[in-house]
């Protein structure tokens, strides 16, 4: 069996909805069509598409097959055209993973742009704040918010955001303003289910010297904006990024703690996976994003600069 013709025949047949229509892109035969689709179900030991004698549908196990073979076929497309052409166009189906704020605030707004520079590029966006493998899960990109320096994958830096620790001025106004840095294990915080050193904050003060605080958080999440909520309602300090609570420290709805001390800062990186060959897609969306990014980040730039 031609197993990159069989992967042909069953994406066609899958898109086409139709062995008869499928066929008749192919320029084949509905019964050539019908053999390959058997013949790689039997190789695979498993029941692809659900038949019946008005419609076709895919079982479980034939919707994973169908988009991994679909970006096979997307990448044998695009590497036959390195050999064949001077320059590749973008096209095929491009799978990014990014975390749920950052890709709502700051990535969203840029697809649109970016799909009208490249059409023949199907995107398909995940916003996802657990750490994906994106090798595993079939990505072709990832945005990771990272500590700067933090990752060994092939990477390109969009950006860098600095963390800060702040609350509401009503909780502030019940609670104190916390000193030093020791301080704040007297206060109510409210902490980041993800975070790599839990409910340990580490602060830099102006000697260069870190100082880690054990702090007390009544409440965890796994998400930035349910914690900037809470922080927002006044029920404790939060340590978040500037691309999330900029506007609210410029609004002054929230106001920076301990501003004398550092945060480590985090980056702004898009992974891909160093095993596979940089398609003209993802270079593509890569440049296009440190296009965007380029500069002054947009969360530290003042309202209508």
């Amino acid at each position: 069996m031609d197993r990159l013709r069989a992967f042909e025949v069953f994406v066609t047949v899958v898109s086409r909805g139709s062995f008869t229509r499928a066929a008749a892109v192919l320029d084949t035969s509905p019964a050539n069509v019908t053999r390959y689709v058997n013949e790689l179900e039997a190789h695979l030991g498993t029941r692809l598409l659900n038949r019946t004698s008005r419609s076709l549908s895919l079982t479980e196990s034939g919707e994973t097959f169908y988009a991994r073979c679909k970006s096979i076929l997307d990448d044998v497309a695009e590497t036959e055209g390195l050999v064949s052409s001077a320059s590749v166009k973008p096209r095929g189906r491009l799978r990014i993973n990014a975390p749920v704020s950052f890709g709502i605030r700051y990535l969203a707004p840029l697809w649109p742009e970016f799909m009208r520079m490249y059409p023949e590029v199907e995107l398909d966006v995940a916003l996802i704040d657990r750490v994906v493998d994106i090798v595993e899960e079939g990505f072709d990109l990832a945005i990771r918010i990272s500590r700067a320096g933090s990752t060994n994958q092939a990477a390109r830096k969009l950006a860098t955001s600095r963390n800060v620790l702040c609350a509401s001025p009503a909780y502030l106004a019940r609670s104190g303003y916390p000193a030093t840095s020791a301080d704040l294990t007297r206060h109510r915080c409210i902490g980041y289910s993800y975070a790599a050193t839990g409910d340990e904050w580490q602060l830099i003060d102006s000697d260069g010297r870190a100082h880690t605080v054990k702090v007390d958080c009544h409440m965890h999440t796994n998400n930035g904006d349910t914690a900037r909520a809470a922080a927002l309602a006044g029920h404790g300090v939060i340590r978040q990024p500037t691309f999330l609570v900029g506007n609210d420290l410029r609004a002054g709805t929230l106001v920076q703690v301990l501003p004398e001390y550092r945060l480590p800062d985090i980056d702004v990186l898009a992974l891909y996976p160093s095993r596979r060959h940089l398609s003209a897609k993802i270079r593509a969306m890569i440049d296009f994003l440190v296009e965007a990014f380029g500069g002054l980040p947009p969360w530290d730039r003042a309202e209508g600069t």
